[in-house]
C-alpha cells in the first residue's frame, strides 16, 4: 500500500472515533418526572439553569422568585445551579446560561430558551403552550 493511502485511511478512522465520541457524549433530550401537587395532580413545570454569579441568572432571580410565589399553583418554578450541579448541566445538556426548560404535567419538554427571559415572556410563552395560567 502507498503511504499516502495509508494516512487517508488513518485521518478516516480517526475522524470515526472522533465523530463517535462526540456522538456518544451528546445527551439525551431532557425529560422531567410529573410535579406533584396537594391536590394529587401534577403540573407543568420551568426550570431554570444558571449559576449564582452569571449576570444574566442574576437578573432572572427576582423573577424567578414572584413566578414562584405568585404562580405555584399554575406551574412549579425551579433554578439549578449548573456551577455547583455540574451533572444537571449535563443531564439537561446545557451548552449556555440561562436555560430555562419548559416541561408538561406529565415531564415532557415542551420548549427551551438560552438567555435572559423576562417575566411576561415566561407567562406569555406559557399561553402560547396552552398552559392556563390566569391571574396571580
Amino acid at each position: 500500500m502507498k503511504t499516502p493511502l495509508k494516512i487517508l485511511i488513518v485521518a478516516a478512522l480517526a475522524a470515526l472515533v472522533v465523530a463517535a465520541i462526540a456522538l456518544k457524549n451528546r445527551s439525551a433530550p431532557a425529560t422531567e418526572s410529573p410535579v406533584a401537587t396537594a391536590t394529587g395532580g401534577a403540573l407543568p413545570k420551568l426550570l431554570d439553569l444558571g449559576a449564582g454569579k452569571c449576570i444574566p441568572c442574576k437578573m432572572m432571580a427576582p423573577i424567578l422568585e414572584e413566578l414562584k410565589k405568585e404562580y405555584a399553583d399554575k406551574f412549579v418554578t425551579e433554578f439549578i445551579d449548573v456551577w455547583q450541579d455540574e451533572a444537571a448541566g449535563k443531564k439537561y445538556g446545557i451548552e449556555m446560561i440561562p436555560t430555562q426548560i419548559f416541561f408538561d404535567a406529565t415531564g415532557k419538554e415542551l420548549f427551551r430558551h438560552t438567555g435572559f427571559y423576562g417575566k411576561e415572556d415566561i407567562l406569555n410563552k406559557w399561553k402560547e403552550l396552552g398552559v392556563n395560567i390566569g391571574t396571580p
